[in-house]
């Protein structure tokens, strides 16, 4: 077993976090107390009241995923659910409040709910997964919590990459951020809420595959563009992927997987070579 934490490797090595966020265009967001299971699936296979409602939205809903969600030190009252959309062209948040989780299974989750307009930030935190997630992502969410409302912050069960702790997702918006540390967290947030892109810290926006999402922090590398529509996915062919911008340029980003610094992908396993994206703008 190796004893290294992997986000320590991982910055290490100056993996690079382009192209390294989930590819997911609708979320479901339960809130669970307690401790988690490692895998979100088992707590689906489990039968508990609620899961027949969480698997049939997952299963009826393309490019979907669920996190479980809890807000520490929140009062003890009703439970609640998000159904978030983060498509390019439809972003929208609803709220199901919940005195059980067991109302899910006869909730209407695909048009039901109330509309919410915020920004939900997501600090992963899923410690029965990794440690770094814990550890990292424990401190982050303290550092925010002083500037954030409270309905609008919170703790996220794995959202991929523990080797890029703390990290970060806003919803709908669909900015990931990775590597965030508390001392510079709330001001990268705040600027994240405004739609506007912190280019060190960001993985990648969850609407688009990992290929594009290389190919727009590419661009942005190279131009300065940070407002989340500033630059649009026109079309990928296998080889390059074209964005374009509001004011009108065009841009052609080849893209390639190449073979990346040998780090562990979590904590505990053994180093080795992971998958990096190299984009270079034409």
């Amino acid at each position: 077993m190796n004893d290294v934490r992997c986000s320590d490797a991982s910055a290490a090595a100056g993996e690079p976090l382009a192209g390294t966020a989930v590819h997911v265009e609708s979320w479901l967001l339960v809130e669970l107390r307690g401790i988690w299971p490692r895998d979100v699936a088992d707590a689906l296979a489990d039968g508990r009241p609620g899961t027949m409602g969480m698997r049939a939205w997952l299963e009826s809903t393309p490019r979907s995923r669920l996190l479980f969600i809890r807000r520490p030190g929140a009062p003890d009252a009703s439970l609640c659910a998000f159904v978030v959309r983060a498509t390019t062209d439809h972003a929208s948040v609803r709220r199901f409040g919940l005195d059980d989780l067991a109302e899910l299974d006869a909730l209407d989750l695909a048009g039901g709910g109330e509309p919410v307009d915020a920004s939900l930030v997501l600090v992963c935190g899923h410690g029965t997964r990794d440690a770094c997630c814990a550890l990292r992502g424990s401190a982050v969410h303290a550092a925010l919590a002083p500037h954030l409302p409270l309905e609008e912050l919170w703790i996220s069960s794995h959202q991929a990459g523990h080797r890029f702790a703390a990290n970060v997702l806003l919803l709908p918006s669909g900015i990931q951020l990775g590597r965030l540390v508390p001392e510079s967290a709330a001001a990268i947030v705040s600027t994240a809420r405004r739609d506007t892109i912190s280019v060190e810290h960001y993985r990648g926006r969850t609407a688009y595959p990992p290929r594009v999402q290389a190919a727009d922090v590419a661009v942005r590398r190279a131009t300065g563009l940070d407002g989340l529509r500033d630059l649009a996915f026109v079309s990928d062919d296998g080889a390059e992927v074209t964005l374009e911008a509001r004011d009108g340029r065009s841009f052609a980003v080849t893209v390639d997987e190449v073979a990346g610094p040998r780090v562990p992908a979590s904590c505990g396993a053994a180093p080795e070579s992971q998958p990096v994206l190299s984009a270079r703008v034409a």
